[in-house]
């Protein structure tokens, strides 16, 4: 799951933090390798060629091909630095959302009186799970899975129902 819970067991803590991140299926190191793979396979037919104008013709359009899929792999990745954590102690719920572009985005409230939401079918995207406390409602997770938010919304539930049981 691209979350982590800090203790491991929030249910039995007073307080805990839920760290949220978008999931990679490509990471860095396969990445580099990604890119090998792709020179080579490119490489091969240019080697046929070698010694011959044709291959200056051919090498700009594979140089420009390699240079679009590695700038497009690379916004992907600036694109999916999104990072939400979640830190509840005795009194307050806190969220901070980091976006791609750098900027923060925070929210605070009561713990005792935050509240989970699931909304299966009426927010942007299916599963769709908001923290409402204090004046506003916040989403979290929008960038999960459609099973990992469902998943999300329980272990949160859990966790805060057991935070405030003691």
């Amino acid at each position: 799951m691209p979350y982590q819970w800090t203790p491991d067991h929030p249910e039995m803590q007073t307080g805990w933090q839920l760290s949220l991140w978008p999931y990679r299926s490509l990471l860095r190191k396969d990445f580099v390798l990604f890119m090998g793979a792709t020179a080579a396979l490119v490489a091969l037919p240019l080697i046929s060629l070698l010694g011959t104008v044709i291959v200056w013709a051919l090498l700009p359009f594979f140089a420009l091909m390699f240079w679009g899929l590695w700038t497009a792999i690379n916004i992907s990745y600036k694109r999916g630095e999104v990072l939400e954590e979640l830190v509840v102690d005795d009194t307050t719920a806190h969220l901070t959302r980091y976006n791609p572009k750098g900027d923060r985005q925070e929210w605070q409230a009561n713990r005792y009186w935050v509240s989970v939401h699931l909304h299966p079918k009426g927010g942007p995207v299916e599963n769709y799970i908001t923290l409402r406390g204090g004046d506003r409602e916040v989403e979290i997770g929008a960038f999960l899975d459609v099973s990992e938010r469902l998943a999300l919304y329980g272990d949160l539930k859990r966790a805060l129902r057991g935070d405030q049981a003691s």
